[in-house]
């Protein structure tokens, strides 16, 4: 019987790093892979694998003049009686592995489940806020669409003002915000009404969006010589109100990144102002800047207005950057930065390529729970309607 141990001969490239005193004892292998840059005095442990590879290569291969039958160890013919190749075998193993069942403690990768949706109060009056940062990039249209998705799933009315050119929010939302189709330019500037271009979001029941189209680009020069230019958006939300058709529950609306007059229509006509800030260092010059501006606002044209709630954005749990920008403006703001901090997550960027919110294309993924709980913490900290 043929020794099946003897006709396997070890590639070079299988030996590498093993050392000369291991490659070395195998015969008729000369390629110097194995022991480059090595010398036989590296390491006692390649001494005692020389002794056991040379007691291996004595006992299997048979001296000059032996015949080729001689006896082999017991370990060996138990690897000798197994067939190693032949149709019958691949048949018998392949039938073998379809018939047998998995090891009970192989690990089961758990199902997504969607995280229940918890029913949040409805507060006492209706609540504006303008979500706004002077610096770009931060995640004012992603804050805002979400907290606004994440409300309207617990049960409430709420609708988003895009007034930023891009019309990111109304791409986010599903909105169709073409050039033909009437939207919060009409209203700034042509005076229309807000029922005349709300449009119902499809994929979140009872959250509603008037959309922005590219002729809001132009919107900042025409109202310049208008008068009461700075309240064109406050005064049709009052409007609205009057009409009947204004009954939000929340109204958010979404700024450009600057201090033009269409971010100045928004800090006129809401009541608070909600702050993502990116977990970044030039994020706290920024806060700086708007927080005069606002102050400006205050003084001059809403008394009312306020800087209620911060959120800390695209938090970065590896940096130590992202902790001591977060522990600074909690150390500055203990009373407006919310609990929850939105972490950096693929699923938030990939939902706008698919006219979703995070919290409709993936609503168990943690950029969805993040911002369920963000908004959980923004409704309880408002005063409830009595009913």
């Amino acid at each position: 019987m043929s020794n099946p141990v003897q006709s396997v001969t070890p590639t070079p490239v299988g030996w590498q790093g093993v050392g000369p005193a291991r490659h070395a004892a195998l015969p008729g292998d000369p390629s110097p892979l194995g022991w480059q840059g090595v010398t036989p005095d590296d390491s006692p442990m390649l001494t005692q694998f020389a002794a056991e590879d040379d007691a291996v290569v004595s006992r299997e291969t048979p001296a000059p003049g032996e015949a080729a039958s001689a006896p082999v160890a017991a370990d060996d013919e138990e690897v000798a009686a197994a067939p190693l190749s032949g149709p019958e075998h691949a048949e018998a193993a392949v039938a073998e592995l379809i018939d047998s069942e998995p090891p009970a403690s192989a690990p089961v990768a758990p199902a997504r489940v969607r995280p229940a949706v918890e029913q949040l109060p409805a507060p006492a009056a209706q609540r504006v806020l303008t979500v706004a940062n002077q610096k770009g990039g931060v995640g004012k249209t992603t804050t805002t669409v979400n907290i606004a998705a994440a409300l309207a799933q617990a049960g409430l009315r709420v609708l988003v003002i895009d007034t930023d050119p891009q019309g990111n929010a109304s791409t986010a939302l599903g909105i169709d915000h073409h050039a033909e189709v009437p939207s919060i330019y009409d209203v700034l500037v042509e005076g229309a009404s807000l029922a005349d271009v709300v449009q119902e979001c499809p994929d979140v029941p009872g959250l509603f969006c008037v959309p922005a189209t590219i002729d809001l680009a132009g919107a900042e020069i025409e109202l310049v010589s208008m008068v009461a230019r700075e309240q064109r958006l406050s005064r049709a939300l009052a409007a609205a109100a009057a009409d009947g058709q204004g009954d939000y529950d929340y109204v958010f609306i979404d700024c450009p990144p600057s201090l033009g007059l269409l971010t100045v229509n928004a800090f006129v006509a809401a009541q608070e102002v909600l702050i993502p800030i990116q977990c970044e260092y030039y994020a706290l010059e920024g806060l700086s800047q708007l927080l005069k501006n606002v102050e400006m606002i205050q003084t001059h044209l809403n008394p009312g207005l306020a800087v209620s709630t911060i959120l800390m954005t695209m938090y970065d749990g590896r940096t130590r950057l992202s902790a001591q920008v977060a522990d600074e403006v909690r150390h500055h703001f203990p009373d407006l930065v919310l609990r929850t901090t939105v972490p950096r997550s693929v699923r938030i960027s990939e939902a706008p390529s698919h006219a979703q919110t995070v919290m409709t294309y993936d609503p168990s993924s943690s950029g969805a729970l993040s911002y369920a709980d963000a908004a959980r913490e923004l409704a309880l900290r408002a005063p409830q309607r009595a009913d």
